[in-house]
């Protein structure tokens, strides 16, 4: 059975080594370890006993906006609802820290997250400093 916690500084190689295949393809940002363990908080993490099987972050901009950051799954575990169950998962956070408007996800598989409730915006609606802090390194 899969479950959902948080991530810990431990967990940094196991969660770099999980992404690299997709950095590689451009479908995902790569984030250095350290920038994985300044915003270690953020993450919550799926595992199969021991394995880590999915990640992602929530990454909160401002009490209006926060963002869905670095989804990823195991290509082995795709299809059995892992994705959902995180993004489900940093939705209920975002409400319990008051995020009080916007959850923002930036993504090449606009499809999935169309799904679950997302509707696409136009870029000019972006935040600026989100653009210059991360949008740039796409």
């Amino acid at each position: 059975m899969i479950e959902l916690v948080k991530a810990t500084l431990s967990d940094i190689p196991a969660m770099q080594a999980l992404v690299v295949s997709e950095v590689k393809d451009g479908v995902i940002l790569n984030r250095s370890e350290d920038e994985v363990a300044t915003n270690i908080r953020s993450y919550v993490l799926a595992k199969d006993k021991d394995k880590i099987v999915g990640y992602t972050a929530l990454h909160v901009h401002s009490k209006r906006l926060a963002e869905i950051r670095s989804l990823i799954v195991d290509e082995n575990y795709r299809g059995q609802k892992v994705g959902q169950r995180m993004v489900e998962f940093t939705l209920n956070e975002a409400k319990e820290l008051g995020v009080e408007e916007d959850v923002l996800v930036l993504t090449y598989l606009p499809l999935f997250f169309a799904k679950l409730g997302f509707t696409e915006i136009n870029k000019e609606l972006i935040p600026e400093h989100k653009i210059w802090a991360d949008c740039i390194k796409c």
